[in-house]
């Protein structure tokens, strides 16, 4: 999963970079409000975390802006912003989740967690098509007869993949998800995630299909 972080403060965004790739998430941090919005256009996270004490533009102005233009990509502010009405304010304008400066990683970490998986439509911690499962969290995951631990490249391409059971991800896509900004990407490097997890997983837990991508079977 790729997320974008938008924060000025050099000290908290190396934190939130790291907490987040020790996490499995590939990350693009930039560190004004117009860059950010700029960004924004091409499509390529799957969520945001926004400070909204920004130079060049609020961060709050790169939320209404962002809804206006129809995204539902979700939003989790993080501001040290705490009265009751900037909390307001924020959740009016579209944020999914409000997180007030200072904060505890692990915390962060959780609503980033719990907001994806009410994007692609799953409320359970469990990421699941019947099939298998995935603990986003700790990266475990099973088929009903075995349970493994999975790489954190692995937990993130899984994750892609089982929040939008039967959807098909092209190689391109399935890089753009995984990979952020200046990342070298091997050429078969898709390849040998998908062959890994099939490895723990079995067989037949990611299905190809020819000359398109790969996908996991929606539920039964």
């Amino acid at each position: 999963m790729r997320i974008l972080l938008v924060e000025d403060d050099t000290m908290i965004g190396e934190a939130v970079s790291l907490a987040l790739k020790d996490a499995a998430y590939a990350v693009d941090w930039v560190q004004d409000g117009a860059t950010a919005s700029n960004v924004l256009q091409d499509g390529d996270h799957q969520a945001i975390l926004l400070d909204l004490g920004l130079p060049k533009r609020d961060g709050l102005e790169v939320l209404r802006r962002l809804r206006q233009d129809g995204s539902p990509i979700p939003v989790v502010v993080i501001t040290a912003r705490d009265a009751v009405e900037d909390r307001v304010q924020g959740l009016d304008l579209g944020a999914d989740d409000y997180l007030v400066k200072p904060f505890d990683l692990s915390e962060l970490l959780a609503r980033l967690r719990a907001v994806i998986r009410r994007q692609g439509g799953q409320a359970a911690p469990m990421l699941t098509n019947g099939r298998m499962s995935l603990n986003p969290a700790t990266g475990e995951a099973g088929n009903g007869e075995v349970s493994v631990t999975l790489s954190a490249r692995e937990r993130a391409l899984l994750q892609t993949l089982l929040l939008h059971p039967g959807r098909i991800f092209s190689r391109a896509e399935l890089e753009t998800h995984l990979y952020g900004w200046g990342q070298e990407v091997e050429s078969n490097a898709i390849d040998f995630l998908i062959h890994a997890i099939r490895k723990k997983l079995g067989a037949d837990a990611i299905k190809n299909v020819r000359g398109a991508g790969w996908l996991v079977e929606r539920p039964r």
